[in-house]
């Protein structure tokens, strides 16, 4: 089964200095038919003016990714962290027991473009941790880059959830597959540009959802950035 959502049928909040589109309900965005798919609760396009962002608050038990287009986000949290992301970079913060985070628009007269995704983890009340890498965009090219995983395999980020994330940069004639374990959910986010997804065109903000496909199928791409979810039923 392969079920397409739209960019336009996504949620949106504009508060003037933050937009953001939603494409799971989150704050005031509500749809009971999409509060996630498997273990991945939450991704939110955000774009943050110059000179602000997102004061202090509070998160539990959930692991939060932050994927960073452009600009710069400047993060801070009771952990003692203090980190600029600039593109390519992803973060990972489990905050497990509790923490305390600010994320700022970092960048200097330029608006901060970023994902927020969520991911609800495999265990609960663990100690809050934080990870921060970057990925080479020729480590992406024309391929499926783990950028997020249970084991940390390849380099990537060292998720406390049944998932793995993967990003990849494709274009023209350049293909990419990932293989499903039965049982498992899949979810392709196009991040921008084009591409096929098994057969079916999507473009920048669609996404796919996966349930009972044995591959994931990657082509006829044009400058497309592509987020893959292999997760968790």
């Amino acid at each position: 089964m392969l079920m397409v959502r739209k960019s336009a049928d996504r949620g949106h909040a504009d508060h003037g200095w933050l937009k953001s589109k939603h494409s799971f309900s989150f704050a005031g965005y509500y749809d009971p038919r999409f509060m996630g798919w498997g273990n991945l609760r939450v991704i939110n396009e955000d774009r943050i003016a110059p000179g602000t962002g997102f004061g202090t608050h509070g998160h539990k038990d959930m692991e939060i990714i932050s994927y960073v287009l452009e600009g710069n986000l400047a993060h801070k949290d009771s952990m003692g962290h203090i980190e600029g992301l600039p593109p390519g970079d992803v973060q990972r913060m489990s905050a497990g027991s509790g923490v305390m985070h600010s994320e700022f628009n970092h960048a200097q007269g330029q608006e901060t473009h970023f994902l927020q995704i969520w991911i609800e983890p495999s265990v609960r009340g663990i100690e809050p941790s934080y990870e921060q890498k970057a990925f080479a965009d020729a480590d992406k090219r024309g391929r499926l880059r783990l950028v997020a995983s249970p084991d940390g395999a390849d380099g990537s980020l060292s998720l406390h959830a049944d998932a793995r994330l993967y990003a990849g940069l494709l274009d023209g004639a350049e293909t990419a597959e990932l293989a499903l374990a039965p049982g498992r959910k899949s979810y392709v986010h196009v991040v921008r540009g084009a591409v096929s997804v098994n057969g079916t065109a999507l473009t920048g903000g669609d996404a796919a959802y996966l349930d009972g496909e044995t591959r994931i199928q990657l082509e006829q791409a044009r400058d497309a950035e592509v987020l893959v979810f292999d997760l968790a039923s």
